[in-house]
C-alpha cells in the first residue's frame, strides 16, 4: 500500500501568488446556484471561557473535492493578543487532512467574491461610480473584487482618518488607474454614486451611512456590521431597499445591528429579504426586475471560505507553492 501524502500547508503568500478574482467570483456563483442542504452550511460556533474565545465556520459545499472548517482564536491574557485564522480542508477522495491554508488573507478575499457574486446579479452592467465608506483591508479587496466585474468610471472613498484614505485613493488609482479621490465626509462621498460599499463600522456604533444621501437606483453593500452590538446602516436605509439580499439569511436578518434596530423601529424586513442563494437559483427574479434600491448585506459563512481556499489550494499545489508538512495523522476506522 502507498504512503499516503502528506497534508500541506498554504500560506497567505501563496495564496496572494495564485488568487485571481473572477475565478472566486465564478466558483461563489456555482456553489450559490446549487442545491446547499442546511446542514452542509450550519451556522457558526463560538466558544469562550477564561479569557478566551474561538469561533468556527465548517462547510461541506456541494460538488466540491474538498471539505472542512475555518477556526480562528484569541487569548486576551496575551501579552500582545491578535487574532490567527486556519482552514483545514479535507479531502473527499481520500477521506483525509489535505491542507490547512493560512486564512488571514482568504477571509477577506472570500467576503469581498461573495460580495461582487451577488452585486454581478444586483447592480446594472454599466460603466459605475462607487463609493467607498472604509478604507482598511476589507475596502480594498471589495474595491478590487468590484473592478473584475463593473468598470469603475470614479471610486470616492471616506474614512475618519484623512491620511488613511488620501493612501487608498492613491493605491487605487496606481493598481486599477480609476480616479479615485478622499471626501471629507460619508455624504459626500456618496453623493452621484451608484454602487456605495460600507466596510466601516462607526465609533460608537452610530451609523454611518443614511437612506437620505443615496441617489436613486444606488445599490448598497453593507459588510461592517455582522453581531447584534454593531451598527454601520442606518434603518433608513433599510426602510429604502426594496430587495434585500443576505448571504445567511437568518442570521443577518436577526443576529446583525443594523437589522435589529431596523426592526425595533417597526420595519417588516422579512417580506423583502432573499438568501444569496435564493438570487442565484433566480427566487427572486420577478423582484430582481423591478428593484430600484437593492442592499447586499453579509455575515460572512464556512461555505465561502471554503469554496475559495479549495481554489486557493488547487492552484498553489499546481504551482508548487503549497509546502508539503512532515506530518502523518492516525487514521481511525
Amino acid at each position: 500500500m502507498s504512503k499516503p501524502a502528506p497534508p500541506v500547508f498554504v500560506s497567505s503568500d501563496a495564496a496572494r501568488a495564485v488568487f485571481r478574482w473572477k475565478d472566486a467570483i465564478e466558483a461563489l456563483q456555482a456553489t450559490y446556484s446549487r442545491p446547499i442542504e442546511p446542514a452542509a452550511a450550519p451556522a457558526r460556533t463560538i466558544a469562550a471561557g477564561e479569557k478566551a474565545w474561538l469561533r468556527t465556520l465548517p462547510a461541506v459545499p456541494p460538488g466540491g473535492r474538498y471539505f472542512g472548517a475555518k477556526m480562528m482564536g484569541m487569548a486576551t491574557t496575551a501579552p500582545s493578543p491578535g487574532v490567527e485564522y486556519v482552514i483545514v480542508l479535507f479531502d473527499r477522495h481520500t477521506s483525509r487532512i489535505a491542507a490547512f491554508v493560512d486564512a488571514n488573507l482568504v477571509t477577506a478575499y472570500r467576503t469581498a467574491a461573495t460580495s461582487a457574486a451577488a452585486l454581478d446579479r444586483l447592480a446594472p452592467k454599466k460603466s459605475t461610480h462607487l463609493a467607498v465608506l472604509g478604507s482598511g483591508l476589507e475596502a480594498s479587496m471589495h474595491t478590487r473584487a468590484f473592478a473584475a466585474i463593473r468598470e469603475l468610471s470614479e471610486v470616492t472613498v471616506f474614512s475618519p482618518t484623512p491620511a488613511r484614505r488620501a493612501a487608498f485613493a492613491e493605491a487605487v488609482t496606481r493598481d486599477l488607474g480609476t480616479s479615485t479621490r478622499s471626501a471629507s465626509t460619508a455624504q459626500e462621498a456618496v453623493a452621484g454614486a451608484d454602487i456605495v460599499l460600507a466596510a466601516a463600522r462607526s465609533r460608537g456604533e452610530v451609523p454611518i451611512l443614511y437612506g437620505a444621501w443615496l441617489e436613486p437606483g444606488a445599490t448598497v453593500v453593507s459588510i461592517g456590521s455582522t453581531i447584534p452590538q454593531q451598527r454601520e446602516i442606518d434603518s433608513s436605509v433599510v426602510e429604502r431597499s426594496d430587495l434585500i439580499v443576505c448571504d445567511v439569511l437568518e442570521e443577518v436578518l436577526h443576529e446583525t445591528g443594523d437589522m435589529i434596530a431596523a426592526r425595533n423601529a417597526g420595519m417588516e424586513v422579512e417580506n423583502k429579504a432573499f438568501s444569496l442563494a435564493d438570487l442565484m437559483r433566480g427566487a427572486c427574479a420577478e423582484r430582481l426586475k423591478t428593484t430600484q434600491a437593492p442592499l447586499f448585506k453579509s455575515v460572512g459563512a464556512g461555505l465561502q471560505d471554503v469554496v475559495v481556499a479549495e481554489l486557493i489550494l488547487t492552484k498553489a499545489l499546481q504551482a508548487g507553492l503549497a509546502t508539503p508538512l512532515p506530518v502523518v495523522f492516525e487514521t481511525k476506522h
